[in-house]
C-alpha cells in the first residue's frame, strides 16, 4: 500500500463512521483490507479506493471493510470499579428518580459482540430494583458481524476472562460447548447496527438514563468525537448518566456533561437544569 493509497483509504474510512488510522497504522489497513482485494479481483489499493467510491455494490463492500477494519476487544464485566458503581450508586439513584413513571432505559454505544450489554441487562436484573418496570436496553454496533455474534448470544470460555465475571454464569446455559445468554436477560436487550458519525444516529433511540461508550471515541479524531458527545447530549435525559472507558476524558471537548465523584469511580452526567430538580439523583 503506497502513502497516497494509504491517504486516500484512511479518509475514506474516517469520513464514514470516524475511525482514524495514524500514519504508523498503515501496515494494519493494508493487512486487513488485503482478502478484500483477493475476492475483488483487484490489483492494488487504489483500485480498491475506486471500487469503494463508484462501484455499484460500493455501500455493501464499505460494509465489508469496516467489518475488518473495527477493533473488539470485550468481554463480561469489563472495568469492574465502573460497573460496581453502576450497580450500588447510580442505579439506585434512578430506582428513586424514575419511580414515578417506572421506566428504565440504557444504551452501550459500540456494543461489540454484546458482553457489555447483556452484563448491564444481569446488574440491572439482579439489582431487583425494577421489577415490573419498563426496561430497556439498546445496544449498537458499526459491525454487522458483530451484532449477529451479539444477537446469537453465545460464548466460549474468553468471554469470562475476568474473574469477576463468574457469578454472571448463572444466567448462561452450557450448549454445545458455548455458554448461551438466559432467555430472561436476551429479552432485556434489543441490538442494532448504527454508525455514530451517521446524522441520524441512534434515531430509533427515545431518553436515555445511561448511556455507556467505552473505549470507542478512542479511535476518533477530535471533530468525530465532539460530534458523538452532541448527540449522546442530545439523547440523554437531564441527570442521565455517560459512562466511558477509564483513559477516556472530555477535557478540551465539551462542557456539556458534569464530573461526578462516585465511591468506586468517576463519571459524567448531563446536568440538570436549574430549578427542575435533582431528576437523576
Amino acid at each position: 500500500m503506497s502513502e497516497e493509497e494509504f491517504r486516500l483509504l484512511r479518509e475514506l474510512v474516517h469520513q464514514h463512521c470516524g475511525i482514524f488510522f495514524r500514519d504508523e497504522n498503515r501496515y494494519l489497513l493494508e493487512r486487513r483490507l488485503a482478502p478484500r482485494l483477493e475476492a475483488l479481483a483487484l490489483r492494488d489499493y487504489e483500485a480498491y479506493h475506486r471500487y469503494l467510491r463508484f462501484d455499484p455494490g460500493r455501500t455493501a463492500e464499505l460494509q465489508l471493510a469496516i467489518d475488518l477494519l473495527t477493533t473488539n476487544e470485550t468481554y463480561f464485566y469489563r472495568e469492574p470499579p465502573q460497573l460496581d458503581a453502576l450497580a450500588r450508586e447510580i442505579l439506585p439513584r434512578l430506582a428513586r428518580a424514575r419511580a414515578a413513571d417506572r421506566s428504565l432505559r440504557i444504551l452501550s454505544a459500540g456494543c461489540s459482540t454484546g458482553e457489555e450489554a447483556y452484563t448491564l441487562a444481569i446488574l440491572v436484573k439482579d439489582s431487583r430494583l425494577f421489577e415490573g418496570w419498563q426496561v430497556e436496553i439498546v445496544a449498537c454496533d458499526i459491525s454487522t458481524r458483530c451484532i449477529d455474534h451479539a444477537r446469537a448470544g453465545a460464548y466460549g470460555e474468553h468471554a469470562f476472562r475476568n474473574p469477576e465475571s463468574e457469578p454472571m454464569r448463572r444466567w448462561f446455559h452450557l450448549r454445545g460447548g458455548k455458554w448461551a445468554i438466559d432467555e430472561a436477560i436476551r429479552r432485556m436487550v434489543r441490538f442494532g447496527r448504527d454508525n455514530l458519525l451517521d446524522p441520524h444516529a441512534l434515531s430509533t433511540v427515545s431518553r436515555l438514563d445511561v448511556l455507556v461508550c467505552r473505549n470507542v471515541m478512542i479511535y476518533f479524531d477530535v471533530a468525530a468525537r465532539r460530534q458523538v458527545l452532541r448527540t449522546f447530549h442530545q439523547k440523554l435525559r437531564e441527570g442521565g448518566w455517560l459512562l466511558l472507558g477509564h483513559s477516556e476524558s472530555l477535557i478540551n471537548l465539551t462542557a456539556d456533561f458534569e464530573l461526578v465523584h462516585l465511591e468506586t469511580d468517576l463519571v459524567y452526567r448531563k446536568p440538570v437544569r436549574a430549578g427542575r430538580g435533582e431528576e437523576g439523583a
